[in-house]
């Protein structure tokens, strides 16, 4: 008989729910969340993370892991102080109460990074957020760090996949490559560039490699205290946007150079700790990412088109 095991999922939308249906049959686990929701597969308690009483009311008095993956309400620096900053202080000051959890995972970003001239960056790397996000996600993770319990940080890429469709849009509707000025001017069609002609690396990761890495660590008998998750392929984000077009029917003249890049975040994710540990991608590169996306939105045309 197989031994069963806790998970609790402070904030529990899209991400947390494809964690479950990753997760063994013998896992149980509760979801934390603002609104109301039901699932077979989740006990769903309703919960305000940045309000401590709401917080330990509904957590539950012992987790083997808490899974911290939240949304901001505002996407502002406040929003995201509410959001992680202060949920994570008032989960440390819950857990005062409780049985502590062997593991507390914390989903970061990789906005925490400022490298911005198309440097390898990896979990080594200096960390120095150009932005609010980074700085406050940057805040949240050392106080868990300095927390009294054993805390793992997942620092995803951009997440695509079913339902997040901002590339896809802006490939529709023919936003490109950037114009580019400089003396090593790049190609509109293959790579974005900044102003001294350089590519804008892209990184990426696809929303059930997202709850596939978070899995895969709950199931690790031990984990490092930080993992940068992200595909095994950074890639120049005009080269993306031009296999998209192509993907969708779209002729080499549709995309059209924008405003002139001269700053912009530029750098290259490595995996490697990540892929160390056993993790294996489901879509290690954004070619069979987006094909699956493409194909989903493909079979929704269809069966609109069918019902009408």
């Amino acid at each position: 008989m197989t031994t069963p095991h806790s998970v609790t999922l402070l904030g529990c939308g899209d991400i947390g729910e494809r964690l479950a249906a990753q997760l063994p049959a013998n896992y149980t686990v509760v979801g934390l969340r603002r609104s109301p929701c039901q699932s077979s597969r989740i006990d769903y308690r309703q919960a305000d993370s940045s309000d401590l009483d709401s917080l330990q009311q509904a957590l539950p008095e012992h987790s083997e892991i808490i899974v911290i993956t939240l949304t901001p309400s505002a996407y502002s620096d406040e929003g995201y102080r509410q959001a992680y900053v202060c949920a994570v202080d008032n989960l440390i000051r819950a857990l005062d109460n409780k049985t502590p959890p062997r593991l507390i995972l914390f989903v970061s970003s990789t906005s925490v990074y400022g490298q911005s001239s198309g440097e390898w960056v990896d979990e080594h790397s200096a960390t120095h957020p150009q932005g609010y996000a980074g700085a406050r996600l940057l805040e949240a993770e050392q106080r868990l760090q300095d927390s009294p319990y054993n805390t793992c940080v997942v620092r995803f890429s951009g997440i695509y996949g079913p339902g997040r469709h901002r590339l896809i849009q802006q490939v529709r509707d023919g936003k490109g490559a950037p114009a580019v000025t400089g003396e090593t001017p790049c190609d509109a069609t293959a790579g974005e560039g900044d102003a001294s002609g350089r590519p804008l690396f892209s990184n990426r990761i696809h929303v059930d490699d997202c709850a596939g890495v978070l899995a895969h660590l709950i199931q690790l008998p031990g984990t490092a205290p930080l993992y940068l998750a992200s595909d095994c392929e950074p890639s120049a984000l005009g080269e993306v946007k031009q296999w998209l077009a192509t993907q969708m029917g779209y002729g080499p003249s549709h995309l059209q150079p924008g405003p002139e890049a001269s700053s912009r975040a530029s750098k290259r994710c490595r995996n490697q700790r990540l892929l160390d540990s056993g993790y294996r991608f489901r879509y290690p590169t954004y070619q069979e990412g987006y094909r699956q996306v493409l194909e989903l939105l493909a079979d929704k045309t269809s069966d609109s088109h069918r019902s009408a």
